[in-house]
């Protein structure tokens, strides 16, 4: 039977990104946390992690990974504790959630706020952010207990829910307008566009779909607020959620370019088979919020 500590050892090494805070995670000594790696190791008879900085887990490791975040949840639905042991397991339940960014800066904040008035053990959120297109890949890492993704097909052992489309407007400021001369779509070509990083092509897909044509000229800036701002600011155009852009919208200091044109983003709320009772009430929260805020095209 496998010894679970040697898993969780292996858990907090790839979340805390080395030996050290690993250890202080879990309150043992440095050369603890290395001899349990050791004997999963032995025991499995192949290395479970690059010894990378950070560290990264192997093929084996993912797997193995990916099984303790189902095991985590199990024992939180059945409310045992095969850790009870160790010091860590006093300390609040942990719920790693992997999200896009922009759910984050708009609708999902509501539906956190749920946990916080239920009647069990303490719960803490630990937040992982990426672009959509490619935050389902920390779930399958076994990095969190559940994901937001704009990928539709369940993963091994998962289940998922629709949640709604995010609209997404393409959005510049009067004076950036009027700074570069843009009246038609045609003219955006030459100008300056904001991208939050290199998954987000929605800025691309607005050019390719309304002007037939693509831009090089690009500012990569990573922070929403901080893209939201910068739009304001006159610093390019982009594409923003229209949840986040109402107000600036509404006092005129943002534009809809392109014809009122809009891009709808599908979210699904990916989660394990085995779903304990505080991630069923996160979830059946996220649901009810996201049905509200997020564009349902049925409705």
């Amino acid at each position: 039977m496998m010894d679970y500590q040697l898993l969780e050892a292996l858990h907090a090494i790839v979340n805390e990104g080395g030996f050290e805070r690993a250890a202080n995670k879990l309150f043992i000594t440095q050369s603890a946390i290395s001899r349990r790696i050791q004997s999963l190791e032995l025991l499995l008879g192949e290395p479970v992690l690059i010894r990378s900085k950070p560290p990264k887990p192997t093929g084996k490791g993912i797997r193995l990974l990916n099984h303790f975040q189902q095991v985590l949840q199990l024992e939180m639905e059945l409310n045992i504790d095969s850790l009870a042991d160790t010091a860590a397991s006093a300390m609040p339940i942990t719920i790693r959630l992997a999200t896009n960014r922009d759910s984050l800066a708009t609708w999902l904040p509501e539906a956190l706020s749920i946990l916080n008035g239920l009647d069990q053990q303490q719960v803490k959120f630990e937040l992982l952010v990426d672009d959509q297109s490619v935050v389902l890949n920390k779930m399958k890492s076994g990095e969190v207990m559940t994901c937001i993704s704009s990928e539709p097909n369940a993963i091994n052992g998962g289940k998922v829910s629709y949640l709604g489309m995010l609209r997404y407007r393409a959005v510049a400021s009067p004076a950036f307008l009027s700074k570069y001369k843009v009246n038609v779509a045609q003219d955006l070509v030459k100008c300056p566009c904001l991208i939050f990083d290199e998954n987000d092509n929605l800025q691309h897909q607005f050019l390719a779909d309304v002007v037939k044509s693509d831009t090089d000229f690009v500012h990569l800036l990573p922070c929403p607020e901080g893209f939201k701002q910068a739009l304001i600011a006159g610093v390019g155009y982009g594409m923003l959620p229209e949840l986040q852009c109402v107000d600036a919208l509404a006092e005129n200091k943002l534009i809809i370019l392109g014809d009122e044109y809009s891009i709808d983003v599908p979210l699904y709320w990916h989660y394990w088979q085995s779903e304990a009772p505080q991630l069923k009430a996160l979830r059946t929260q996220a649901l009810t919020v996201s049905s509200l805020r997020l564009f349902q095209p049925d409705k």
